[in-house]
């Protein structure tokens, strides 16, 4: 499956024993579900899931319904980073193959207006650590173990990991946790901004739902500025950003959205947003 092809998302749920899928792909409301599905490989990263995510990716950036994405995975793991498997006999083609694939996905992603959640538990390491980094939150269950563990097969990282990592948790602990390659458990993933909330395992899905569905009643153009502002913030000076700021909040001021909040607000009243 190529972005090219990519599906319309469908509004019904597949369900995980009767789909063969790597990546699982459905609209619900406003909210897009991207889910990886090889539980029995711990949904480590091969060729096809590379280009299936890519391509659900796509399905979800051309919908214009989408309000919020969440980014979950079937089994005890979120991810345990790439097949190697795949890259034993032939490692060039097959890692060039996975980083296109996964790459053109989290470009995808990051240039949604929609805010992007991710649920994990178990283990998130290599790819998938890069992957939950590019997520705009994210909530994990007790007992998850991250890790970057790309120098323990000899390797640099990929999946934006070098992005994200200095600018959550800066250069001198970023570098530690690459050089060293050590997982952590989530109360210091917690503790070093890696995550948002940590929860019981069994209340996973429950919360993620609840803020997800928060986010998806939300002010969906607004946010998607707001996600443009944070990001570019480390690259631009002060002069600079000011005006980012200034074209983003006259750009919210037209919409639909704005006069709902500014008269729900003067009406002492709830805001009703449609993402307009």
């Amino acid at each position: 499956m190529t972005p090219s092809s990519a599906p319309q998302l469908t509004t019904v749920a597949p369900h995980p024993a009767e789909q063969s899928a790597a990546v699982l792909c459905w609209r619900d409301g406003a909210v897009a579900h991207l889910r990886f599905n090889r539980p029995q490989a711990l949904n480590a990263i091969d060729t096809r899931m590379a280009n299936e995510f890519h391509a659900a990716c796509q399905a979800i950036a051309d919908d214009a319904h989408v309000r919020v994405v969440w980014v979950s995975a079937e089994g005890r793991a979120f991810m345990a980073g790439g097949d190697l498997s795949a890259m034993r006999s032939d490692p060039l083609p097959a890692a060039r193959a996975l980083i296109a694939g996964m790459h053109g996905g989290l470009r995808l992603l990051a240039g949604l207006q929609a805010p992007v959640v991710a649920s994990v538990q178990g283990a998130v390491a290599g790819g998938g650590f890069g992957l939950m980094l590019g997520c705009d939150l994210v909530i994990a269950a007790e007992g998850t173990r991250f890790g970057i563990a790309y120098p323990l097969i000899g390797a640099s990282c990929d999946c934006s990991t070098s992005w994200g990592l200095p600018r959550l948790v800066g250069l001198r602990k970023a570098l530690e946790l690459a050089l060293l390659s050590e997982n952590i458990d989530a109360a210091e993933a917690l503790r070093l901004g890696l995550v948002n909330r940590v929860v019981p395992t069994a209340d996973l899905a429950l919360e993620t739902g609840r803020l997800v569905r928060r986010l998806a009643d939300g002010p969906t153009l607004a946010y998607g500025h707001l996600k443009r502002l944070m990001r570019t913030s480390f690259q631009n000076g002060l002069d600079t950003h000011l005006d980012a700021e200034a074209d983003g909040f006259l750009a919210c001021a037209q919409t639909d959205d704005f006069a709902e909040g500014v008269g729900a607000f003067l009406d002492k009243r709830a805001a009703v947003f449609t993402g307009h």
